[in-house]
């Protein structure tokens, strides 16, 4: 074991030192960005290869983009041929976009004037994704699939269309492929920075921003029937002063990592920190995500997809912690790339199969049920 091993390893050790604890053997998968435009086609990615823009070096320019009928009816047999002890499913607790941005709209505004699209709208723009929504409420009644919130829409609204105004080539070049934003032109390392949604830039966008999310939880009750009671912050990007008005939305848990961005003025961030438990003033409950399955992110050089998440499930067990899994949307996606979708799900079938054998007592959960276990 080398030393950045080493370190990994012991910064799970710390990461569930703290907070709430239980003998039962918890498992919740939060999957983020459903709904979420990205990379809207195989054709699109090629062309922005060929235009210098290096999408393949970047993974989620590389495989993520809307999920297919097909990519959602592959995870879904999956996870139905699963059931723990108690006859439950693996559950994803699929946080969601209600929204993209509208670019026909916006175009014939010129570029005034930002507008969006309900999800609902997107889905029937896209050629193999017509009954998707209807899939997410049939996952929905089979308990595998939890919709909560995730953002209005995946995209720094201020951000991008400032950048449309002035004219800067690589958002133009995004708007004109329908993407949201684009990483910069020959720049291997570059990341999007137009999908930070809560990261604002002076007070009067930190209104905005906020107005735009809490927009958006609306949105989502009247998309779902039903109140979103956790909500996971994008880019792990969130200001406390925010907490009181998405408690007063019904918001009562609040996902994430040990570590949390929080934007101040000066075009920085600071590092909060919390743990699993952690109450904020409003009795918020913090949620704490301690193992990872991101075979599509990580470099799988020293370990595979599996035994990492292995290793890691192993360490909160032995902590006596409920393991809340990350994994993102793009490591199921095989609308760009079938065999991104293919790969990872006999990984994730493989990884089941070895959670139910290695601790049969387990016990599949969505969020704020964990949360309401804490809170009891």
């Amino acid at each position: 074991m080398d030393s950045a091993q080493i370190k990994r390893v012991l910064s799970k050790y710390y990461t569930n030192l703290r907070g709430w604890r239980t003998n039962r053997k918890i498992v919740v998968i939060e999957s983020d960005d459903w709904g979420s435009i990205r990379m809207p086609s195989k054709e699109v990615y090629e062309k922005c290869l060929k235009a210098g823009y290096p999408v393949d070096q970047n993974p989620y320019e590389r495989y993520d983009s809307l999920a297919s009928e097909e990519d959602l009816e592959l995870l879904f047999d999956l996870l139905t041929s699963f059931k723990d002890k108690k006859g439950n499913h693996p559950v994803f607790t699929a946080n969601c976009v209600v929204a993209n941005p509208d670019f026909k709209k916006i175009r014939e505004d010129g570029f005034k004037k930002y507008h969006y699209e309900l999800i609902t709208e997107t889905f029937k723009r896209y050629p193999k994704h017509g009954k998707n929504f209807d899939l997410w409420k049939q996952g929905l009644a089979e308990k595998i699939f939890f919709p909560q919130f995730h953002a209005r829409e995946h995209l720094n609204v201020s951000l991008f269309m400032e950048a449309l105004k002035r004219g800067d080539k690589d958002a133009h070049w995004g708007f004109n492929n329908e993407m949201p934003g684009s990483i910069s032109k020959g720049k291997a390392n570059s990341g999007n920075n137009f999908v930070e949604p809560t990261r604002y830039f002076s007070e009067n966008d930190k209104i905005d921003k906020l107005n735009i999310f809490l927009e958006g939880i609306d949105l989502f009750e009247k998309l779902f029937g039903y109140v979103s009671r956790s909500i996971i912050p994008p880019n792990y990007t969130w200001t406390p002063d925010f907490d009181k008005p998405v408690f007063e939305k019904g918001v009562k848990y609040l996902q994430g990592t040990r570590k949390m961005n929080q934007p101040i003025l000066v075009n920085k961030m600071l590092i909060s920190k919390h743990y699993l438990g952690k109450k904020n003033q409003f009795g918020q409950t913090y949620l704490i995500r301690n193992v990872f399955f991101e075979p599509s992110i990580f470099n799988q050089k020293t370990h595979t997809p599996i035994e990492r998440c292995l290793s890691e499930m192993t360490i909160a067990f032995q902590m006596k912690k409920p393991v809340v899994i990350s994994s993102h949307r793009l490591n199921f996606i095989g609308f760009i790339e079938p065999t991104n979708r293919d790969r990872n799900l006999d990984y994730l079938k493989k990884l089941f199969s070895s959670i139910l054998m290695r601790w049969p007592d387990v016990e599949f959960m969505t969020s704020d049920q964990l949360g309401d276990l804490i809170v009891a």
